[in-house]
């Protein structure tokens, strides 16, 4: 057996919105939408998130996800500088002591989304 894919699905009551946010700044691609179902599902690259209204059986009240999203990336300097300016920031870049550059923003529902890539040696 083996695993081969991890696909969060986050729950949001505005799903207009966030669609917005995940393809206008981030530049994710909207690939299937259903309205009745309230969900939608985004690619960029590898990266797959899912978007879905909440249902009866959930009890949403709002985001109370206690982790975040950790994104690898090939140029975080490059993508820094396009979303500095466009997202609200949780922390700016900097290089940690664990060999990665990285940053972290917020998207429109509240949930952590870090960018980092592999300091070179």
């Amino acid at each position: 057996m083996k695993f081969e894919e991890l696909r969060p699905i986050l729950w949001t009551e505005k799903l207009d919105e966030t669609i917005d946010f995940y393809t206008k700044t981030l530049d994710f691609t909207c690939d299937e939408r259903n309205d009745d179902w309230g969900w939608a599902s985004l690619h960029r690259d590898a990266i797959v998130i899912m978007l879905a209204k909440p249902n009866s059986h959930e009890g949403f009240v709002k985001p109370t996800f206690t982790g975040s999203f950790y994104i690898s990336i090939n140029d975080v300097d490059s993508f820094w500088d396009k979303l500095k300016d466009k997202a609200n920031i949780c922390y700016p870049i900097e290089n940690f002591e664990w060999g990665m550059r990285e940053f972290a923003i917020y998207d429109n529902n509240g949930y952590i989304l870090q960018f980092g890539q592999d300091i070179p040696n």
